[in-house]
């Protein structure tokens, strides 16, 4: 018999749930097979079946918080399959057909019963030879619409009928609302905007994306455009890219971005680190692990931890302007959203371009409002030529 074990947990993290059994008492596992998932308020750790076997007992069901190393079943080693027995069963009664009480009726009162979606045999015959006729046919109508419009409802059954469905929230989900919640009651956030012409980096991505591809294997998204903006623009204003902890600043001298991410479970940020040593491909390539892991649940702790600013792209879901919440105890987020074709002015005429609303929120206990607008000018002026990303001016 073996034992099945909660894996070592994180020193940050201090217990666990038992989210998800796959397997039941009595299954066949092979080795490897994931019996269980353990939730952690950052991560879904995976438990897998050490051999191959039959799931002999389950100690700690779904729901129940777990400590490392605690005894969550056990497994019987080598046990084959068992076999369950079928059992065929066959319908021994049938029905009998029923008569056609319509025979005797002319064909204008079969046609009216038909039209009417009435039973023929549920109408009460009153004419010659026990036909039914059409006085009968109007009389069984009036009678069935008074009992279907009876006030005869079940209050008490119809009450409930409307039932509601409740479910505990997940270990991820409340870390979520427990953290943004925080933000909101323990910073003095505020939100500045501005808008970006996207031309000058969809003409540079439709010139050289498959260039790009060929030669990286991977395409060539914004992100790596965003996050490489957003990396000079922290080098510029060190404020940005600091936070308070207790009455001291902390100036970090590296560039850890977290990206906001989707998943099935929830919002989770994990950290692209020292960003400013990578080019253009090495962060799409990392940007796209993240992403699979995250829908995958396969984000480790690690990949969780830290972060210096959160970049999120709500225009990927079609949002055209939001204010997002700071992700503490960074200083700032920066948001990015829909790229929409909008009337602007250029050189005393109107040009149609690609635009996109930049939305910075920030801590303005650490940021004031000239470094905050002139963080987020210098994304535009970035954005809107790349080339500076190159000449670094």
């Amino acid at each position: 018999m073996i034992e099945i074990l909660v894996p070592e947990l994180p020193e940050s993290v201090a217990d666990a749930s038992v989210a998800v059994w796959h397997k039941q008492p009595g299954d066949f596992v092979e080795r490897d097979e994931v019996l269980v998932e353990i939730e952690t308020d950052k991560v879904v750790l995976e438990v897998p079946a050490p051999a191959s076997g039959v799931l002999e007992s389950i100690t700690e069901k779904e729901g129940a918080t777990v400590l490392s190393k605690q005894l969550l079943g056990q497994l019987k080693e080598g046990a084959a399959a068992p076999v369950k027995e079928q059992k065929t069963e066959t319908a021994t009664e049938t029905e009998a057909p029923a008569s056609d009480t319509t025979a005797d009726a002319s064909p204008s009162v079969r046609r009216l019963i038909l039209e009417k979606g009435l039973n023929a045999a549920e109408i009460k015959a009153t004419g010659k030879s026990g036909a039914i006729t059409r006085e009968d046919v109007e009389k069984h109508r009036v009678t069935k619409n008074q009992e279907q419009t009876a006030p005869s409802v079940d209050i008490v059954a119809a009450v409930a009928a409307r039932t509601d469905k409740r479910v505990p929230m997940t270990r991820l989900r409340k870390r979520v609302a427990e953290r943004l919640l925080e933000a909101k009651n323990s910073t003095a956030m505020l939100t500045t905007f501005n808008e970006v012409n996207m031309k000058p980096i969809m003409d540079l991505r439709r010139q050289y994306q498959e260039v790009f591809e060929k030669k990286h294997g991977v395409r060539l998204g914004f992100m790596s455009f965003y996050i490489k903006a957003v990396t000079e623009a922290l080098k510029r204003f060190p404020e940005v890219n600091a936070a308070i902890d207790g009455d001291e600043i902390v100036y970090h001298n590296f560039f850890d971005i977290s990206i906001a991410v989707s998943t099935p479970r929830g919002l989770v940020t994990p950290v692209l680190r020292d960003v400013d040593a990578l080019n253009f491909a090495e962060i799409e390539k990392g940007i796209k692990v993240l992403a699979i892991k995250g829908r995958d649940g396969k984000l480790t702790v690690d990949e969780m931890i830290g972060g210096n600013f959160t970049i999120t792209n709500g225009g990927v879901f079609g949002s055209l302007l939001s204010t997002p919440i700071i992700n503490p105890p960074q200083a700032a987020i920066l948001g990015m959203h829909k790229i929409q074709d909008r009337p602007v002015a250029i050189d005393g005429k109107v040009e149609i371009l690609p635009m996109m609303y930049l939305a910075l929120s920030y801590d303005h206990r650490l940021i004031d409002g000239k470094e905050s607008v002139s963080f987020l000018v210098s994304i535009k002026e970035l954005l809107e030529d790349p080339t500076r990303l190159l000449l670094d001016v």
